[in-house]
């Protein structure tokens, strides 16, 4: 009996570990989120989904948010979103104007109304 190895597997490609934001398909960041709700000391225990979840909630607003600022920013013939257009599709969307009634965040001066 001779000691030969079977050496199909001996050549196996080493896997390179995937972030969670990857695993996730998320495009924000999963690790920071994390990072930021352990610094903040919200909860004394932290599920290892909560961080997944939560990013994937800032994820959707922010994509929801984006989409409505862009349409209203192409309503006004302009290219760019400005902090105006965003104003705006916030005021004019009653579930994400509802989200942000009570909290304060910079309001844009003399926001000129669109022509109707």
């Amino acid at each position: 009996m001779s000691r030969r190895r079977n050496h199909r597997h001996s050549h196996r490609r080493k896997r390179h570990g995937l972030s969670r934001s990857m695993r996730a398909e998320l495009q924000f960041p999963v690790s920071r989120v994390d990072r930021l709700l352990r610094e903040g000391r919200y909860a004394q225990r932290l599920s290892s989904s909560t961080p997944v979840f939560l990013t994937g909630i800032l994820e959707y607003l922010t994509a929801n948010i984006l989409e409505l600022a862009g349409q209203e920013a192409r309503n006004n013939h302009k290219m760019r979103i400005t902090p105006e257009h965003v104003q705006r599709a916030l005021g004019n969307n009653q579930y994400l104007s509802r989200l942000f009634e009570n909290n304060t965040y910079s309001r844009v001066e003399a926001v000129p109304q669109p022509k109707e």
